[in-house]
């Protein structure tokens, strides 16, 4: 009995296996999860770090030493495809140990540039109030233009741009404070506090497994495209007039506190910029984007809102006598403020 080719080939073919590649938030949530088993204790460090990313922003943290903030971004870029770069800003730093400078090179009597630091996807400059302010100032170009103008040329900086700067909120000799214009380029300003005992527990848990050489759990691998995706989808969620209405209104608050409420014009002394509004607006988005859903809600904006905003109120002489601080000037703004 002769067999038929045709069918053989037929019999012999098999189903081809389809990868199902996750949905920009499913890879997202991965990272937030490999994140948090990283950085132990400190879940809003983290979810503030993806949202700075997907937001197109920068960071500024606050908080003690010791609490993972180097950690966080290191553990971030790890999981990227891009390059990261450490600088510990000192009173002696200068402006172009980050930005970089020309180099004369006397074999052809030219300049080359050499790029400083700040020419990696994500900047971490640490302990930024420890260098002055003609220091801290060269920042603000990259920050806020994403290019860095030495001499007559200027040169881009790359699309997946990140900078974390830190602060500790302990010991202030021999510290520059941030200038407003230097604080207004940053998308939140974020403090971390210490860890519950269970997470203290946990972190032994873990530096004990780093140290005796535990093999770690292979680290999720986001491309700069993926991340750019992300940032794409999350930018262009939907927000209603209304939810917009609410956003103005905070901020008109900050400006004009005695239309709302006489306590809160006593503490105000100037409101924030259309930056403010700006950040509250894209960070809305990415918290309502990161949650799942199409479409933001007024308590997306009340949910960042003391990270957007603690750093660019300014109080007034009568609140810091009083011990008011910038968070309960806020609280007391979205009570005022209602929404819709």
């Amino acid at each position: 009995m002769s067999t038929n080719p045709k069918n053989l080939a037929v019999t012999m073919q098999t189903t081809p296996t389809t990868s199902v590649t996750p949905s920009p938030q499913d890879a997202l949530k991965q990272l937030t999860q490999q994140l948090s088993r990283e950085v132990i204790g400190q879940p809003k460090l983290v979810q503030r770090l993806i949202m700075a990313l997907l937001a197109d922003g920068h960071l500024l943290v606050e908080g003690a030493p010791g609490l993972a903030k180097t950690r966080a971004i290191k553990s971030l870029s790890d999981c990227l495809e891009g390059s990261f770069q450490r600088v510990q800003f000192t009173p002696d730093l200068l402006p172009g140990d980050v930005t970089g400078t020309d180099i004369f090179r006397p074999q052809d009597g030219s300049f080359n540039f050499q790029p400083g630091p700040i020419f990696h996807n994500l900047v971490l400059a640490d302990e930024i109030n420890r260098a002055p302010a003609k220091v801290q100032s060269a920042l603000l170009e990259a920050m806020a233009e994403r290019q860095v103008s030495v001499g007559s040329q200027t040169y881009p900086l790359p699309e997946l741009f990140l900078v974390m700067a830190t602060q500790n909120p302990i010991e202030q000799e021999g510290t520059y404070p941030l200038p407003e214009a230097q604080l207004d380029r940053f998308l939140m300003h974020v403090v971390v506090g210490y860890p519950s005992r269970e997470d203290e527990k946990l972190i032994l848990r873990l530096v004990r497994g780093e140290a005796s050489g535990e093999e770690k759990e292979q680290l999720p691998h986001i491309t700069e495209q993926n991340i750019l995706d992300a940032r794409k989808s999350a930018l262009t969620t939907h927000m209603s007039e209304t939810v917009e209405d609410y956003i103005v209104a905070l901020i008109d608050a900050t400006r004009r506190p005695a239309a709302y409420d006489e306590t809160l014009a006593s503490y105000l002394e100037f409101g924030g910029s259309p930056r403010a509004t700006i950040a509250l607006d894209r960070c809305a988005r990415v918290a309502a984007w990161l949650d799942g859903r199409d479409f933001v809600t007024p308590d997306d904006v009340r949910s960042i809102a003391h990270d957007c905003l603690r750093h660019r109120l300014i109080l007034s002489f009568d609140a810091e006598a009083a011990g008011i601080s910038a968070d309960q000037v806020i609280d007391r703004l979205l009570d005022q403020v209602a929404a819709g």
